[in-house]
């Protein structure tokens, strides 16, 4: 393996832009996809054929499934997840919520393929500036430089200003990354779901996945990116 496909992708609990639950429809997009790692946000807890939601999206596109809901009520669960051909060798799950706010996560991953290590943090933040200032300082502290021979960022970042500041720290960061137009699925404008890389030249492609299915399995449309390992 010479090259890792990467994607983030909102799935809106799988219900689409045309009010329809159909966790079907979103699997067949992954499928489309293809991703050997895929952050998924707003995963919620259905039961579809016998089977969570989430189990339910592994076996039907053949990926290891790693949970990291934000929320938890008896059996209602909601939040992100990675769904992975790389085997999982550390999983931390961190808690992004500020005070009187949603609860907000990410998902730090640390995955094996080919010999290599990859850290994996997927995140989908807040709608307040405040809280999205506070969770980027959070995820940035995550990364720990040198365990690993890569390191992804992804998610729903909800940040609509491309020169906000925290997207600015981001850019300082890892460099700054292409931003493709995910959000609204039928007429998107708005690049909330981002994927950063470090070192930043691995970074071949990114693309947003607009087919037709895409475009109404969800509010937002999936992103892609390719990434030399």
């Amino acid at each position: 393996m010479s090259e890792l496909s990467l994607a983030t992708y909102n799935i809106h609990a799988c219900v689409g832009t045309d009010g329809r639950f159909m966790p079907e429809r979103t699997a067949q997009v992954l499928r489309e996809m293809d991703a050997d790692v895929v952050a998924l946000q707003e995963v919620e807890h259905h039961e579809v054929n016998g089977a969570d939601l989430l189990e339910y999206l592994a076996a039907e596109t053949g990926l290891a499934a790693i949970a990291a809901p934000n929320r938890v009520r008896g059996t209602r669960h909601y939040g992100n997840a990675i769904l992975t051909r790389l085997a999982p060798v550390h999983v931390d799950r961190v808690d992004l919520t500020l005070a009187g706010c949603e609860a907000r996560g990410a998902l730090d991953a640390t995955l094996a393929g080919n010999g290599r290590l990859i850290q994996v943090v997927a995140t989908h933040l807040g709608l307040r500036p405040l809280e999205r200032r506070e969770q980027v300082s959070a995820l940035l502290r995550l990364f720990r430089i040198g365990s690993a021979n890569l390191y992804v960022l992804m998610g729903d970042l909800n940040e609509w200003f491309l020169w906000g500041r925290p997207l600015r720290r981001l850019h300082a960061h890892f460099r700054e990354a292409p931003h493709r137009a995910t959000f609204p699925a039928w007429r998107p404008f708005m690049a909330l779901d981002r994927i950063w890389v470090h070192p930043r030249n691995r970074l071949r492609v990114v693309e947003v996945h607009s087919t037709r299915l895409a475009r109404t399995a969800s509010d937002h449309l999936p992103l892609k990116g390719i990434v030399e390992i």
